[in-house]
This record gives C-alpha cells, structure tokens and sequence, in this order.
C-alpha cells in the first residue's frame, strides 16, 4: 500500500507530477524483486498514472482535447482495470488535464528503466490509437508521438512501422514490415518473421488482458501487411 500512500501524498504537495512520482517510489518499496536483467517484473498497475499522463500530452499536442480521444483512454483503462478502479485513476488525470507540469523525459526515463522493449512498442502503439481516435492524425501530434518514441528509445524503423499501421499510403505495407519494395522474397519473409516475433502478444502478457488485445489487433496488422505483399507478388 505504500505506493497509494506516497501517490497521496505527493498529490496533496505537488499535484499530478507529485502523484506519479509517490506512487512509483511507493512501487519501489511495495516490490522489490528484480530480474536477472535489471529490470523490474511490474504489473500493470505500476505505470498507469504515467501512461494516462503520455496519454495527457498527445491529447493535447494539437491544443484541442477531443472527446473521442478522451473516450479512447476511457475505453481502453475500463478494459485493462475495471470500471471502479478506471474512474478512480481517472479522476486525477480529469483535474489536472489542463495543468502543466508533466516531465515527458521523466516518465520516459522511468519506463526505460522498468519496461522491455516490446512493451514500450506497446505503450506507442497505444498512444498512436489515441491521436487516431478522432479520424486524425495532426502534425502536432505526430511530433509529440515522434519525440515521445526517440525518448523511449525506439529505433526509427519501429516508430515507422507502428505509424504505417495508421496511415493508409501507397507501400504502408512495407513500412509495417520495415522493407523497402525492392528486397527480396526471401527478405519479405525474413522480415515479418522477425516483426512477428518482435511484435507477438505474449511479449506483453504482464502487463495484462487490454494490452494484450491491443498487441494482438497490432500483430492482425503486420499479418494483414504480410498477406497483401504476398498476394501483390504472388508466393
């Protein structure tokens, strides 16, 4: 209980920044067990005033907070936590949505330090459903998201392919397998060999059941991306 204690606390002295920041250190004392890796087996549970809190930032990177991106964030934390503990998580971020004061470096740091790879291609993946939520995405938005991926440490190539998946252009099946259309057969198969594995839902099993629906909805994509070339080029 310790995190939910500090979480309170820093939200009483410092507001939302407080808040997250109680509530991880709180995590730090309630769990202790690290990997072999140096990287914590965290619930879902321990990142998810920081992920409503990126989720704040892309909301408002086009100066506007729409509210079918706000039904988005909504949805998906009633299906990841319940309705009861969603509303309760929700009614900090809904009185402070307007506030400043969010360090997206470090938040980012602190999902460096405590998600794997796979999952913070989740975390982005998410935040690209956010930005999409209203049939649009802005050029503010992604910038935000663009910068939000270079400070989680994405490489250039996954921040390509996961925005291919949102984008409908001329060879987005081709940025989703992160190709060029001149490689190879062998290579086209090669290469979604790799993103499928990279991308498989049982990367973000701990994190819980609406992460892994997403990852699935995002691994449908790289199939759906993988069938059209294949038919394109006939093997």
């Amino acid at each position: 209980m310790s995190k939910w204690l500090l979480a309170f606390l820093g939200y009483t002295f410092f507001r939302f920044p407080g808040a997250i920041l109680g509530y991880f250190l709180g995590s730090i004392f309630d769990n202790s067990a690290f990997k072999r890796t140096g990287k914590r087996n965290i619930s879902s549970q321990d990142f998810e005033l920081n992920l409503l809190a990126l989720a704040s930032l892309v909301i408002k990177a086009d100066g506007k907070v729409s509210k079918q991106e706000l039904d988005y964030v909504r949805n998906y934390f009633v299906s990841a936590y319940g309705k009861e503990r969603a509303n309760a998580t929700f009614k900090i971020f809904n009185d402070n949505i307007n506030k400043k004061g969010i360090s997206s470096l470090t938040i980012s740091n602190l999902f460096n330090s405590l998600l794997r790879y796979e999952s913070k291609l989740q975390v982005i993946h998410f935040l690209f459903g956010i930005a999409k939520a209203d049939g649009n995405v802005s050029n503010a938005e992604l910038q935000k998201l663009l910068e939000l991926s270079n400070l989680l440490k994405l490489s250039t190539s996954d921040f390509e392919s996961i925005k291919a998946m949102f984008f409908d252009q001329v060879g987005s099946a081709y940025k989703i397998l992160e190709i060029d259309k001149s490689v190879s057969d062998s290579k086209v198969k090669s290469a979604y060999r790799d993103l499928a594995k990279k991308h498989h839902p049982d990367k973000v099993q701990h994190l819980g059941k609406a992460y892994i629906k997403a990852a699935q909805e995002k691994f449908q994509k790289i199939q759906k991306a993988y069938e059209k070339i294949k038919s394109e080029r006939g093997f």
